[in-house]
């Protein structure tokens, strides 16, 4: 694809590197497909993680990746597999951006936020991915086609505004670049 090219400095690339694998199993609809929603996958996920110390990250992190999202059923699921309350776990879904209740569109969108790429453009990215898209961040486009959504530091710094397009990285994100990433995420 046309952004795979970027030149990243040594911090940045392990920085991404990092982010990268991080969000590697969270949705990349071009290289998993997700399976539909089914109690018995998803209590078999959390047997896997039952008894381990530490366990409720890797166990929604897996939902994640198998279902594309963690929906509120497998809330008492993951409750019951680590012998937690269903609010604790209910606490971590909501709390971390990471975690969403409902799949993604076919297209993920995730532009970066933080204070280095809203200083170098990112506000006006930001509303112009809005405004082309057609959905404000966190939501899904009607369509099911596209889903934007916020994500903080890349580890792109020097390049802003940043974003990932399904899990790619995409720099310097002004003018032309900018609008080939919009065409690109909803074809």
């Amino acid at each position: 694809m046309w952004w795979r090219g970027n030149q990243l400095s040594g911090h940045c690339r392990s920085l991404f590197a990092f982010n990268r694998r991080r969000l590697s199993g969270i949705r990349n609809p071009v290289t998993k497909t997700l399976t539909k929603w089914d109690p018995e996958i998803a209590a078999e996920i959390a047997r896997r993680h039952a008894g381990k110390e530490g366990a409720l990250l890797p166990l929604l992190h897996d939902l994640m990746h198998e279902f594309g999202c963690v929906p509120d059923a497998a809330v008492p699921i993951a409750a019951e597999a680590l012998n937690l309350s269903r609010a604790e776990v209910h606490g971590v879904v909501s709390f971390y951006h990471d975690f969403r209740r409902e799949p993604a569109g076919k297209h993920l969108v995730q532009l970066c936020r933080a204070e280095a790429c809203q200083a170098r453009g990112g506000d006006a990215a930001a509303a112009r991915c809005e405004a082309a898209l057609g959905v404000a961040f966190g939501e899904t486009r009607a369509d099911g086609q596209v889903t934007l959504e916020p994500i903080y530091c890349l580890g792109l710094c020097a390049s802003g505004p940043a974003a990932l397009l399904d899990g790619a990285p995409v720099a310097r994100l002004k003018g032309e670049r900018l609008e080939r990433l919009l065409a690109e995420a909803q074809r």
